[in-house]
């Protein structure tokens, strides 16, 4: 019994989009669609565990899902045009029986699901709803999280979460906004908002902002996933290629980014040894897919996520910190900022400007984003600066950076880094 729930458990961590994604397409309603699939997840819970778990469990869940919206929208008398139209495909019978689940597990249409997926990740992430709203959502119908996992891997209360979630379906039922896929240019629109959150969730994994992990592994894979499904999905867009190579880069230090008691280890200083690889070489494997994508395009050049897998692969190939090309590093930092126009991008410019042409280049950048509004409350300006004072031996300045940086961050191992890094300034 215990085996056959971790089974199914597992199932629906794979299958839960899929489904999700084909009720969607046939109710119109993301909201009922993620309610039939938990109806579907129910009677698994139920028969399974004395029936066996079918050959194909996906389509076993998804039958039971159209099973369930025949019967709401009988009982609402409305859209019988959808009723007919479910009931053929379930092939249900003149007393309004089901048949046969196992017909399903034949009729399964691989290609039909992967559309499917494909107009819910568009929903999903519609530029309509805020980023968290995105991010929430995403996670709940694309990565099968429950509500407790998004409240607790964002540290937030369960009900907020709960609350973004509702939000976001109202908000896309209100908009409008159908279940499909937008040709054009509106396809390219949307496709950035999709980007925009695997990477804030992957962000989010790999450097947390608050509470008292320095990453969340969990995170992190569950951003890695939703990029290969989508690279499984959209081969031909060099940007999707772009992000998977470099969230497989990035992710490939985790076992070095931390000391035996969690605390954080700094690029610079980790054992280079503890770098993965495999998931370098996947990660590299991924930006030459990139790279050929591109070329069959008519873009002008390499997009933000380009040029950071090109970044990340700088480091990846560097054997040692010694090796590491950084006037290739602040270069292409620098085509990002002209394409970004971020100040947080400048940042990282001044780090590699400082390792390439010395700190005192490198500070003059930060200079000048210190009046920035946008920069007031970003914890990793004075850190960068705290450092390169360091290095020019302005110890009771850099000190000041240090301690204020550690003001500024939520996150209690980078708060301890910091006030490390403030001592070892002296008084």
């Amino acid at each position: 019994m215990a085996q056959t729930s971790e089974t199914i458990e597992a199932v629906w961590r794979l299958e839960a989009a899929r489904v999700v994604a084909t009720l969607a397409r046939y109710t119109g309603d993301l909201g009922l669609a993620e309610e039939l699939a938990q109806d579907a997840l129910v009677a698994a819970l139920e028969q399974w565990p004395a029936a066996g778990v079918p050959a194909k469990p996906g389509a076993w869940l998804t039958a039971v899902g159209k099973r369930r919206a025949v019967d709401h929208f009988r009982r609402a008398e409305t859209l019988r045009r959808k009723v007919g139209e479910l009931g053929r495909e379930l092939a249900i019978d003149g007393e309004g029986h089901e048949a046969d689940l196992a017909a399903a597990d034949a009729a399964a249409d691989d290609t039909a699901i992967d559309d499917d997926l494909l107009r819910l990740v568009f929903t999903a992430c519609h530029p309509v709803l805020s980023a968290e709203a995105r991010v929430a959502l995403t996670l709940r119908v694309l990565g099968g999280l429950t509500t407790a996992e998004i409240a607790r891997a964002f540290l937030i209360p369960q009900a907020s979460a709960a609350q973004r979630i509702v939000r976001a379906k109202r908000t896309l039922a209100d908009a409008g906004v159908p279940f499909e896929v937008p040709d054009g240019p509106e396809r390219r629109r949307r496709l950035a908002s999709v980007l925009e959150v695997g990477y804030l969730i992957f962000n989010e994994g790999y450097s947390a902002t608050a509470g008292d992990a320095w990453l969340r592994a969990d995170l992190c894979e569950e951003a890695l996933r939703l990029g290969r499904v989508l690279a499984g999905l959209m081969p031909a867009e060099p940007e999707v290629h772009a992000l998977v190579a470099l969230m497989e880069i990035q992710d490939s230090r985790r076992h070095a980014r931390t000391g035996p008691d969690g605390e954080p280890v700094l690029l610079l200083d980790q054992d280079r040894a503890k770098w993965d690889r495999q998931q370098i070489e996947r990660g590299l494997v991924a930006l030459v897919r990139a790279d050929q994508a591109l070329q069959s395009t008519e873009t002008a050049g390499p997009g933000p996520y380009h040029l950071q897998a090109a970044l990340a692969a700088c480091h990846a190939r560097a054997r040692t910190a010694e090796d590491t090309d950084w006037q290739l590093i602040a270069a292409l930092y620098g085509r990002l900022v002209q394409q970004t126009r971020s100040p947080v991008v400048e940042l990282n410019r001044a780090v590699a400007v400082g390792m390439a042409e010395g700190p005192e280049a490198g500070l003059a950048i930060t200079d000048a984003l210190t009046g920035l509004r946008a920069m007031r409350d970003y914890h990793l300006l004075p850190g960068v600066r705290g450092d390169l004072l360091f290095r020019l031996g302005r110890r009771a300045e850099a000190r000041a950076e240090f301690e204020r940086a550690a003001e500024l961050t939520a996150n209690t191992r980078e708060r301890a880094l910091l006030l490390a890094r403030a001592a070892a300034c002296g008084g």
